[in-house]
C-alpha cells in the first residue's frame, strides 16, 4: 500500500506527538505506515507513506536516484547563468550536488494559499523555479538556491518519481494499491 499525502506547511514528518506542530498522525489515521523520505516542517507537498519496506528504501536511499520535482518560489529573478550553476552541480560545503534540471516556470495554477503567507518585499520580485533532483539531502533545494543568491521563500515537492500531487488537496491523502 502506498499513501500520497499533500503535507501542509508546519507539519512535522513523524507520527509521534510534537509539542509545537501537527504531525502526520493528525492527518493519516492508518496504522503501520511510514514516511518514505521526509520534508522539512517549513516545506509543503508530496509525501509518500507505505507499509512496504523495500519501496520505502527505494525512495529514500540516494543510490536509487529516484527523481524528485520541487517548485521553489525564490526571492529575486535568477539569470540563466545562475540556473546553469545549479544544472551543473554545486558545492554546498559538506557535499556537491549532482546535476539538476532547473527552469523558470509560471506560478503553478493549482497552488493553495500558504498559512502563514511568505514574507513579501515591495521592491523585490519573486520567481518560481521547477527543480528536479535525484538526491534529497537535508534542506538541499533551499541551500542550492541560497548558494546562488536567491533564497527560497516557499518550497513545494510536486512529484516523487511518477507519483504527483495532481488533484490532491492540501492536507488530504489518497491510498494506492499496486
Amino acid at each position: 500500500m502506498k499513501i500520497l499525502f499533500n503535507k501542509p506547511y508546519g507539519v512535522v514528518c513523524q507520527f509521534s506527538k510534537h509539542d509545537n506542530h501537527k504531525t502526520l498522525k493528525d492527518y493519516i489515521p492508518i496504522p503501520n505506515v511510514y514516511s518514505a523520505g521526509r520534508l522539512d516542517t517549513d516545506s509543503e507537498g508530496l509525501i509518500i507513506l507505505t507499509d512496504d519496506g523495500l519501496f520505502q528504501h527505494q525512495i529514500s536511499d540516494p543510490k536509487y536516484k529516484m527523481q524528485k520535482t520541487y517548485w521553489a518560489q525564490v526571492e529575486g529573478i535568477p539569470k540563466e547563468s545562475d540556473l546553469e550553476v545549479l544544472r551543473g552541480g554545486i558545492d554546498l560545503g559538506n557535499f556537491e550536488t549532482l546535476s539538476a534540471d532547473v527552469k523558470i516556470i509560471d506560478e503553478p495554477k493549482t497552488l493553495w494559499e500558504r498559512v502563514p503567507p511568505i514574507r513579501e518585499r515591495k521592491m523585490i520580485p519573486t520567481t518560481w523555479l521547477e527543480i528536479k533532483i535525484s538526491e534529497g539531502k537535508n534542506r538541499q533545494v533551499r541551500r542550492m538556491t541560497g548558494k546562488i543568491g536567491y533564497p527560497t521563500l516557499r518550497l513545494i515537492r510536486f512529484a516523487i518519481g511518477s507519483y504527483k500531487l495532481d488533484g490532491l488537496d492540501l492536507g488530504a491523502y489518497k491510498i494506492i494499491y499496486e
